[in-house]
């Protein structure tokens, strides 16, 4: 059996070793994701994507912090990508598949680069749990779902989370 997921997931909770709130960020939007890309049908190597970068997505976080004082996504997106490279060559994954993963993490805030199922599903999942974690109001949750939403599924659990929002044009 293949564990390098769980690695890959340890690998992340030790680079934000005590940093509770983006460890379990993490593993939320790794959950969500999952669940949406089995909903999805994705095939196995477009879901072992999504996975991977739903695990990793805020790996740059904390080197942001350290070198800029702040972590604004284009801090995220410019320090995630090398750190979840490293993590994914030392666990010997294949080439194109580190180099989706950090390319989706080197855009994951630019919601206009999103180019592919992986990535739309991983945004959607990350909205998931944003918009609870960060208390968003209900015009931003929809005005998210309207333009940035484009599954089923994601629409679905939306839905779900936020049963009496107006999603009536979606």
């Amino acid at each position: 059996m293949d564990n390098r997921l769980a690695k890959v997931a340890l690998a992340m909770m030790q680079k934000n070793c005590g940093d509770i709130k983006r460890i379990e960020h993490s593993l939320k939007v790794y959950t969500y994701a999952l669940q949406l890309g089995i909903a999805e049908s994705l095939d196995t190597k477009t879901l072992e994507i999504l996975e991977l970068t739903a695990i990793l997505h805020d790996i740059g976080i904390h080197i942001a912090e350290r070198k800029y004082g702040i972590s604004t996504s284009n801090y995220q997106e410019i320090e995630g990508p090398p750190i979840a490279r490293e993590i994914l060559t030392l666990l010997d994954y294949h080439p194109e598949i580190i180099d989706r993963v950090c390319f989706i993490i080197s855009r994951h805030h630019t919601f206009s680069a999103i180019d592919g199922v992986d990535f739309q599903l991983l945004v959607e999942a990350d909205f998931l749990v944003n918009s609870t974690e960060d208390h968003l109001s209900d015009s931003q949750i929809i005005s998210f779902a309207k333009n940035i939403y484009k599954t089923k599924s994601g629409l679905m659990y939306l839905k779900l989370l936020f049963p009496l929002l107006d999603f009536v044009y979606l």
